[in-house]
């Protein structure tokens, strides 16, 4: 599992084995486990789930992967060999 940035306390890492899902990035703190797809095209995200996130949790994490977006999006070609 590498750990591709840790932010505010947030660890953000994708598996080995999932590349041959979309591009998307895994959060995790104190318990909360999410993962959230990663739209190139659009720079959208969508949680694809959020165990035991509450609001706050989402937003947060939602901002550090919109401000690492393109860290994020290297770093899942580099990995999975898209680039």
């Amino acid at each position: 599992m590498p750990t591709v940035l840790r932010k505010r306390g947030w660890r953000f890492f994708f598996y080995p084995n999932e590349g041959g899902e979309p591009p998307h990035i895994h959060a995790q703190k104190a318990g909360m486990d999410g993962k959230f797809w990663l739209d190139p095209r659009t720079r959208r995200i969508h949680i694809a789930y959020a165990y035991d996130f509450g609001p706050k949790e989402i937003r947060d994490v939602i901002a550090i992967i919109t401000e690492h977006f393109d860290h994020l999006m290297s770093a899942w070609s580099r990995f999975h060999g898209q680039q």
